[in-house]
């Protein structure tokens, strides 16, 4: 299984006091001779973190494949730098991260043109979507050569059942469940999970999926034989503050094959 490290975190410290550090390129190379086989960016519309500066840098210097994940708004500066993928996301201005996969239906049309800007470009394609039948469907007819699961209820739900989320500020209030009803969900969360990443696989597509994974609960989505790469970021940069970014690496690659 192939590990995509996100390092939107990296610069999110640089953009807190703007003085040029910690440099996220510097991180790529941490990555590269860690285990990791891509490095995942996010260009945003409000250039919260990785900015076009480091963006520009990161794909004409990355030992590894670049996979820049962007809304709509940001697929000209993408075709223009050409990474080797690029992830189409939902992207809301006010929210802390992406909070869910794209409306492959309501927005399909706006999604297929997209999908035919980057090709244009000779930029393969992945769409981040919920996992379901009808969005890997639509997928396909939009174009795209890969989808990315994602992965955040899966996460969240996890999080209430196997930790102590649920007495801190963080409780995530509509999991506020009976741990038997927390079980009950993880169990349907990962069937929806294993059910359409085997679809696409035979359909095709080549299947990742992120958000939310960690040292913890990575180790249920590993045993989805379909999903051949996982995109992790805030969990691998928050363990390098203890061990550092090589060895957090190091730690994640061990677990996940």
């Amino acid at each position: 299984m192939k590990l995509g490290v996100n390092i939107d975190h990296i610069a999110v410290l640089k953009a807190a006091r703007r003085i040029g550090e910690p440099d996220a390129l510097q991180a790529v190379y941490v990555a590269a001779q860690n285990g990791a086989d891509q490095i995942t960016i996010h260009l945003r519309g409000d250039r919260r973190h990785i900015d076009d500066y480091d963006a520009a840098r990161i794909v004409q210097n990355s030992p590894l494949p670049v996979n820049m994940e962007c809304g709509f708004d940001c697929i000209g500066e993408v075709a223009s730098l050409a990474p080797h993928r690029a992830t189409l996301v939902p992207e809301k201005r006010e929210e802390v991260t992406t909070e869910g996969g794209l409306d492959v239906e309501g927005g399909f049309n706006r999604i297929k043109e997209a999908v035919e800007t980057l090709r244009g470009s000779a930029i393969k394609t992945s769409l981040f979507i919920e996992p379901s039948i009808k969005a890997v469907e639509l997928s396909l007819k939009a174009g795209a050569d890969c989808v990315e699961f994602h992965t955040g209820r899966f996460a969240n739900i996890y999080a209430m059942l196997n930790s102590n989320l649920s007495r801190t500020p963080y409780s995530i209030k509509p999991l506020e469940l009976s741990r038997t009803a927390l079980a009950a969900e993880l169990r349907g969360e990962l069937k929806k999970l294993c059910e359409s990443a085997l679809y696409a696989q035979n359909e095709g597509l080549m299947v990742a999926a992120g958000h939310g994974l960690n040292y913890h609960n990575v180790r249920d989505i590993v045993e989805i034989e379909a999903v051949g790469e996982l995109n992790i970021g805030q969990s691998i940069v928050s363990r390098s503050i203890w061990v550092g970014l090589a060895e957090a690496i190091r730690e994640m690659r061990r677990l996940i094959g």
